[in-house]
């Protein structure tokens, strides 16, 4: 394993240089999803955006949580492949502090906008009647303004707590990404009590969020038990289940991270379970919602057949 040293008050980003051979394998997987993540979630924006038909609360917050992967896979990705391709390990203390800020900014507005959306499913299949009145665009803009802000009040807490902490020359991060978790662990004096107030955090945007969305579901489970409609629960499930999938798999990944930070398994497998959430999932996510939703790809259909008479009018001028 070679490491070039650090200059100054860079810091090294360990990652996986002591698995060489598998940091070839995944500088070409983390390139190609981060593409797809590029490619999928802006095609997903300008669907909801062109479209007319689907701009409704859900294709909003949608495009909302397409916008945030996007931000969220650039704040990691491009130093991750910049990382694994060479021998250069080292980001910049300016860097790294940007990439904290940034990230946990977007991971936590995610937290919230998915309990936001889970909002709006329930409104959309308990409140069928009064959905237009209850999801009307000044409260789903309120919504989503609780979401983002949220996110940059738990950076700026955490973030700065976390960077001001005294590190005694540590400069060596034992992770692919500046992260809260990894990066508290590089101080030189008692961290209980940070660790206590990242569980606290963790607690407030993971767990609240998390128990929003199924207390949500659990409203959207007995409504549809009382009506016991085959038709019903097939509608039910293509507007919520995507969701559902998506929640299960960041929540899934997050919380193994954040809300046990010192277990072993967070040790030993922390870094491939960050590379879901970071890398994976925001490829994932449009995926999930065009391949299980007609709306999206019958608006992917029309946009592209636009296109393309388009491409013909001009040809045949």
């Amino acid at each position: 394993m070679t490491i070039n040293k650090s200059s100054g008050s860079d810091f090294i980003l360990v990652g996986f240089s002591d698995q060489p051979q598998l940091e070839k394998i995944l500088f070409v997987l983390v390139l190609i999803s981060y593409l797809l993540t590029l490619v999928g979630n802006t095609a997903i924006i300008l669907v909801s955006c062109l479209d007319s038909a689907l701009q409704t609360p859900m294709y909003y917050f949608l495009t909302n949580l397409s916008f945030v992967d996007i931000c969220f896979s650039t704040s990691i990705v491009p130093q991750l492949l910049w990382n694994l391709h060479g021998p250069a390990k080292t980001i910049t203390a300016t860097g790294c502090a940007i990439q904290l800020y940034v990230s946990l900014a977007l991971g936590s507005t995610e937290c919230v906008l998915l309990a936001v959306m889970a909002f709006d499913r329930y409104a959309a299949v308990c409140r069928p009647l009064h959905y237009a009145t209850v999801m009307h665009p000044r409260l789903c803009q309120s919504l989503a303004g609780v979401a983002w802000l949220s996110g940059v009040g738990n950076t700026l807490i955490q973030g700065t707590i976390t960077l001001r902490l005294p590190r005694c020359g540590n400069h060596k991060i034992y992770h692919f990404i500046c992260e809260v978790p990894a990066m508290i662990k590089l101080a030189c004096v008692d961290i209980h009590a940070n660790e206590v107030q990242l569980f606290m955090a963790s607690l407030v945007l993971l767990l609240l969020p998390l128990t929003l969305i199924l207390v949500s579901y659990g409203y959207i489970a007995q409504a549809l038990m009382r009506l016991r409609s085959a038709l019903t629960w097939g509608k039910a499930l293509g507007t919520c289940g995507s969701h559902m999938l998506v929640v299960v798999l960041f929540y899934g990944t997050i919380t193994a991270i954040y809300i046990q930070p010192n277990s072993s398994y967070a040790h030993s497998q922390g870094k491939f379970i960050t590379l879901l959430y970071t890398v994976v999932i925001p490829t994932l996510n449009p995926l999930i919602y065009t391949l299980r939703n007609k709306d999206v790809k019958g608006a992917l259909k029309r946009l592209v057949r636009k296109n393309n008479n388009t491409g013909k009018k001009i040809l045949s001028r």
